[in-house]
């Protein structure tokens, strides 16, 4: 190891080399914590607070699926809405009426308002995110991309984990919660509209074909709908759940925010297995370990903090590595050139599954229970491993020399259709605004 002047050990070329590409962008990651930071706040403090007002599980299921809406609708017009006024417009009017509606859902506290005003912040986050991130796939040398976007997601979770633990540092039937997320969706603008960078590209537009993403997987797009269901049942009502079996504010706010840590954790192991052996193994793998978590919370019904906090990980780390194997086993199958059009299309799927999931597990905890919550993510798992079974008997498995290269990925509030484009480790013509796309599943 190299040695400086003052007996520190050098930096390697490669650690230096990574340092300077991110100097450029630091203004884009501060940017990005910020708009996650008060996304996280955004995303528990409404569930918490709705079930201190009494709102129904329905209701409160229903603030996840109007979330999904706007998030879906974001992805597929802010491309539009960018080309109209520029990126930096875009992003500042986004993130400013981010900020209205997490004030307005703090004097309009009722469920059908919180319904719409969540509606129109997921629509927010989505066209903030990929404006963020088509900054930065400009900004990264393609061969680096991969590199970036891998600190990107982790700047992404650790500031959306801090959002949920700042729960517990106050009181949540107050306004402190809803103005505070309301100052770092403000304050999410400035770095960006003070930055130096370059005007991005024209960005990434995505449509949502069905029947040519059937055709290149039925298991990618079959799972990847009811992995959507599942992981929005969870993520919208675990916090209503973990506060109605009686956990303190501190426990809940970690029952959220340890399920995104450890899928973000198991990721890369579950990956570099997926790229040895044939995905969908792995796939019904891991959907088996969360139909484990999801029986254990049904019939072992825990009450006490470690217990729940355990089956929590162990569901979090199955649901959250689901997503990133199914999108690298639709690239396997894909023609050269059509990986954006096949991924992005996954994530709009995922969106409709996300906008089912929470009304359904609303309704049915409402109806028979807390843990019908865990009933509903069940029989999400228990599709996929069928199916997916049924399909290993119909397709042979890619070999591994065919396979794409697996990407972490976070489906939902941690990405979006730019996500999918900067995490490519190559560059990839996609479907712009400015230009037709190259490839035989471009435009079906």
């Amino acid at each position: 190891m190299a040695i400086n002047q003052a007996g520190w050990p050098k930096p390697s070329a490669e650690k230096d080399h990574t340092i300077r590409q991110l100097l450029p962008i630091t203004a884009l990651l501060v940017g990005s914590a910020f708009l996650l930071f008060a996304g996280g706040i955004n995303g528990l403090i409404l569930p918490v607070r709705g079930t201190l007002e009494g709102f129904s599980n329905v209701s409160l299921g229903l603030l996840g699926t109007g979330w999904a809406l706007g998030y879906v609708a974001g992805c597929i017009m802010t491309s539009t809405l960018v080309g109209r006024v520029g990126h930096i417009r875009a992003f500042g009017s986004l993130a400013a009426i981010a900020a209205v509606s997490m004030l307005g859902s703090a004097i309009l506290i009722t469920p059908w308002a919180w319904v719409v005003l969540r509606g129109l912040c997921g629509f927010c986050f989505a066209g903030t995110a990929m404006i963020v991130e088509s900054w930065l796939s400009e900004q990264t040398p393609a061969q680096s991309r991969g590199r970036v976007f891998g600190v990107y997601t982790m700047v992404n979770l650790g500031a959306n984990t801090a959002g949920y633990m700042m729960l517990t540092l106050g009181d949540p039937s107050g306004f402190f919660f809803f103005a505070l997320a309301a100052i770092f969706y403000c304050l999410a603008l400035v770095p960006t509209a003070l930055s130096n960078t370059s005007t991005p590209p024209p960005m990434v537009k995505v449509k949502l074909n069905l029947k040519a993403l059937w055709r290149n997987s039925p298991v990618a797009v079959f799972a990847v709908f009811w992995v959507g269901v599942s992981n929005a049942a969870f993520g919208t009502l675990a916090a209503v759940y973990a506060q109605k079996v009686g956990l303190v504010l501190g426990a809940v706010a970690l029952f959220t925010a340890i399920p995104i840590l450890a899928g973000a954790v198991i990721q890369m192991p579950v990956g570099l297995l997926s790229d040895k052996m044939d995905r969908r193994k792995v796939l019904v793998g891991i959907a088996s370990f969360a139909l484990l978590a999801d029986l254990a919370f049904i019939l072992l019904a825990p009450e006490g903090r470690m217990m729940n906090l355990a089956l929590a990980a162990l569901l979090g780390g199955s649901i959250f590595a689901m997503y990133p194997v199914i999108v690298a086993h639709a690239n396997d199958h894909a023609e050269p050139g059509s990986a954006i059009q096949i991924s992005g299309g996954l994530l709009l799927t995922y969106g409709i599954g996300s906008i089912i999931g929470p009304t359904v597990a609303g309704w049915a905890m409402s109806e028979i229970g807390l843990r019908a919550l865990f009933a509903v993510t069940s029989l999400s798992h228990v599709m996929v491993i069928l199916y997916t079974l049924w399909r290993m008997t119909k397709r042979q498995a890619v070999a591994e020399d065919g396979k794409s290269s697996f990407q972490p990925l976070n489906a939902g509030r941690t990405s979006s259709l730019q996500t999918v484009e900067g995490s490519q480790p190559d560059p990839i013509e996609g479907t712009r605004e400015s230009g037709a796309t190259k490839g035989p599943a471009a435009d079906p």
